[in-house]
């Protein structure tokens, strides 16, 4: 085992020996012998595509009809997802016949010929994949011939076995979780095999541990994590509940910090923020990820573990990233774009952070994730954080935030040293939020013995039509609703430039106003936002 982690060597002889065929294995049962519910909804129009062999996720897109495994995207996200059959639910939600019989199709298809793709037996797509052909068994499987019934259960089996071996998941972020999920619904359905609970039971503690900050925030510091690893949990407490196991305490206790955290993340129109490969995502979903948690409270205005600080005043919502990146292991999605901001006023969403295409091609993957693809300051083009394929490498390592409040006003004070070893420069961000939410004030500035070429974006949703004025110091801005607002600022050159917005469903063109400091002037830029009329 020279150079070989023993850790992974055992992990790996586990896995081998658990899929061989063995006397312990019994008798397959012929059905589940407690249901397993997949409580989320799916998109019917996401079924649809499907029905034409089509899956759409995340800004990608892969064939998938049956006899078609093989044609592999290029995206693991993607791969990840057809191998996970989380998608069944948008079948479902489609309830045709149809839409039935293409789910009982692709099952059939994978079931009597298993890829061999690695990406198809890692832990967490296991995982994933238990819990949805557990949890839409009635809907494909129920009137399925006694053949394909036994072949699929068979599967679970032989699955959820080699599952059990494989943990601990090597993988350190949320993917974990589902893993667990998965083998927790494995023991519900299948209660004959007492030790899939056992075992789940023994890694679940402290994989909340590691991944569940204090203040409820997730480990990747990414709204759209920390509303996956929400669901995960309120799944497996569920499963828990449904066979009569006292939930341990972590679980609980981790559930309970999460929900409030979650509503820190959350804009006027109930969606996400955009920070760390995050997406709006429906409303709907998170109110239900939320009813599902329970004890309902209102949310923090800061998580200072993770790293957020909510400035909300009037109908206006300020949403700053203030934390250091997430360390390796969990960082497989972080964006360079640490004291990035997002306002958005009622419903309307008006300064952004361009969002991400998770299961896109590398090339959007690293646009998205440059720190000039979120409303804050860049020094001379160069990324606050390096971008890498699996994370990240050279990033901020002392990120500071100070926060005042009196009379309904917020005060924030926030700085990172991204550029330290590369520049010897420091961005200090200050904030002002007035009581009436309708006067927004800012300050950037870089601290460098020597002046740095910056540049200062304030990304727009696409919803917002903006307006250079003649003498080019201010924008005017018209929400959706009709409210009008003031950009201006003083200390750099404004221009209006074209963005994109990657945030909804699709993408969509939108603008950028960028201010560009002047090479002889102050190294810092004084701006406000401020309603109009």
């Amino acid at each position: 085992m020279t150079g070989t982690d023993p850790r992974r060597w055992f992990r790996d002889a586990r896995r081998v020996i658990a899929r061989l065929p063995n006397l312990r294995m019994g008798r397959v049962p012929d059905a589940p012998a407690l249901p397993v519910r997949d409580p989320w909804p799916g998109d019917p129009g996401r079924g649809a595509r499907l029905l034409r062999g089509e899956l759409e996720l995340a800004g990608g897109v892969r064939p998938l009809r049956p006899g078609g495994w093989g044609g592999a995207s290029g995206s693991p996200l993607l791969e990840a997802a057809a191998h996970g059959f989380t998608w069944l639910r948008d079948l479902r939600a489609l309830g045709t016949d149809a839409a039935r019989l293409r789910a009982r199709a692709l099952v059939a298809d994978w079931v009597n010929a298993p890829p061999s793709e690695p990406i198809a037996h890692r832990p967490d797509v296991v995982g994933a994949r238990i819990a949805a052909w557990l949890g839409h068994y009635d809907f494909f499987a129920a009137t399925a011939d006694d053949a394909f019934r036994q072949r699929l259960m068979a599967r679970l089996v032989s699955d959820a076995r080699g599952l059990s071996a494989a943990l601990p998941a090597e993988e350190l972020d949320a993917r974990a979780l589902t893993a667990l999920k998965g083998l927790i619904a494995a023991a519900v359905a299948l209660p004959e095999h007492a030790g899939f609970l056992t075992r789940a039971l023994r890694f679940l503690p402290q994989e909340i541990v590691r991944q569940v900050l204090p203040d409820g925030c997730h480990a990747e510091r990414s709204p759209a994590a920390q509303l996956a690893a929400l669901q995960d949990l309120t799944e497996i407490r569920a499963l828990l509940q449904a066979s009569q196991t006292q939930p341990p305490a972590a679980l609980t206790g981790a559930i309970e910090r999460m929900a409030p955290a979650l509503r820190v993340m959350r804009h006027g129109d109930g969606g996400l923020a955009l920070f760390n490969g995050g997406r709006e995502e429906t409303s709907s979903l998170i109110d239900m990820a939320l009813t599902q948690a329970g004890r309902s409270s209102r949310g923090p205005s800061a998580l200072p573990d993770g790293g957020f600080q909510r400035l909300q005043a009037g109908r206006s919502v300020l949403i700053v990233d203030c934390g250091a990146p997430p360390p390796p292991g969990v960082d497989r999605y972080a964006h360079a774009g640490t004291l990035s901001m997002e306002l958005s006023v009622g419903r309307d969403r008006m300064i952004v952070n361009c969002g991400a295409v998770p299961a896109g091609g590398p090339e959007w993957r690293d646009a998205t994730r440059a720190t000039a693809a979120h409303s804050t300051l860049v020094i001379a083009d160069v990324n606050s954080s390096e971008l890498k394929p699996d994370g990240l490498g050279r990033r901020p390592v002392l990120v500071e935030a100070q926060r005042q409040e009196a009379n309904g006003a917020h005060w924030l004070e926030a700085s990172h040293d991204g550029w330290k070893k590369l520049f010897g420069a420091v961005h200090r961000r200050r904030l002002y939020v007035a009581e009436s939410g309708e006067d927004i004030r800012g300050e950037d500035a870089v601290e460098a013995a020597t002046p740095q070429p910056f540049t200062l974006r304030f990304h727009l949703h696409p919803e917002v039509n903006a307006n250079l004025q003649q003498d080019g110091e201010a924008v005017l801005l018209r929400l959706r609703s009709g409210g009008g607002w003031r950009l201006r600022a003083d200390g750099a050159r404004m221009t209006l430039e074209e963005s994109v917005y990657l945030g909804g469903q699709e993408p969509r063109r939108t603008e950028q106003v960028v201010l560009t400091g002047y090479a002889d002037g102050p190294q810092q830029v004084k701006w406000a936002i401020s309603k109009v009329g």
